[in-house]
């Protein structure tokens, strides 16, 4: 059996800009604070949701090491270092381990792809090669690549293969992968909307978009759950789910830098070609936190 690297809400960071698209980096503290001090179990940099196509090498591993030094030890930092090419996800993976990083999280190959057999050699060729434990990211809706569960199987054997974040809505799969796999890999939900029904098949957590806002509401689904208070969690669940869903009215992280905004955090605008929202999109992101009492004030 292998340790699980955490278990319940990881949040998604947002990467903060600043107005002229550099980075934030006394915002980025602050948030981290927020994560700490309102029942984050982990935090996961330099994902999508922190832009991580639009961010350099040296900007990843600086806002990795800053996470890494303000949490001090508390909760894991998952980094983000996937890639298409091999060789940079591996030279991105070393850099990110150097900085503190305590996982990695590494999405499939896009565009160029591969098969079932190519997945398994490109996770295994970096495995092998780095000190941390990989979480796997299967997001076909992005990469146009599904990781299969007979290949997570054979990826589970491997000792630095510690889990999945699977966005593929595809609960069958999933629950498959975690019948075959057992505790030898950990499923973490990847859509917000579907934390509860992936608990209730094995699911160790989420790695949280809607983490940025209700931070303690994501944890605390995951909490309650575990205790064994089913209904308690899926009475949060349910309670948050408008929210959850308007969060996602767009290209992630489009509509949660605009929640953040509307919340009082001065997160900045997304990188091109990210835009922002629609006014359309804008209201009605800005209406569901009013009605949650998100709403900063004025």
């Amino acid at each position: 059996m292998k340790k699980t690297i955490f278990t319940g809400s990881a949040v998604a960071l947002v990467t903060p800009m600043h107005p002229d698209g550099s980075v934030h980096y006394e915002m980025l503290e602050k948030l981290v604070d927020f994560h700490l001090s309102h029942g984050t179990n982990a935090i996961v940099a330099c994902a999508t949701t922190g832009e991580s196509p639009t961010l350099s090498t040296e900007e990843s591993v600086r806002i990795v090491a800053s996470i890494a030094k303000r949490v001090n030890g508390k909760i894991p930092v998952v980094a983000g270092s996937g890639s298409n090419d091999t060789k940079h996800a591996l030279e991105l993976s070393l850099a990110l381990q150097d900085a503190g990083a305590d996982a990695l999280l590494m999405v499939t190959p896009y565009y160029n792809k591969t098969s079932q057999a190519g997945l398994v050699k490109h996770f295994t060729y970096i495995a092998d090669r780095v000190k941390i434990p990989i979480i796997l990211y299967n997001i076909p809706s992005r990469t146009g690549l599904k990781i299969q569960p007979e290949t997570y199987l054979e990826l589970s054997r491997h000792p630095g293969i510690a889990g999945t974040k699977d966005a593929t809505g595809d609960l069958a799969a999933l629950a498959k992968t975690v019948l075959l796999c057992g505790d030898e890999l950990a499923v973490y939900s990847g859509e917000d909307n579907l934390t509860l029904p992936t608990l209730s098949i094995g699911g160790k957590g989420v790695i949280s978009t809607s983490a940025n806002v209700i931070p303690q509401e994501m944890s605390e689904i995951c909490r309650q759950y575990f205790l064994g208070n089913c209904a308690e969690s899926r009475k949060i669940f349910l309670r948050n789910l408008e929210l959850m869903n308007a969060l996602f009215v767009d290209v992630n992280p489009m509509p949660v830098k605009a929640a953040m905004r509307f919340a009082g955090w001065d997160c900045g605008e997304c990188r091109l070609p990210l835009v922002s929202v629609s006014e359309e999109n804008a209201r009605l992101i800005r209406g569901v936190l009013k009605k949650y009492g998100l709403l900063a004030q004025a």
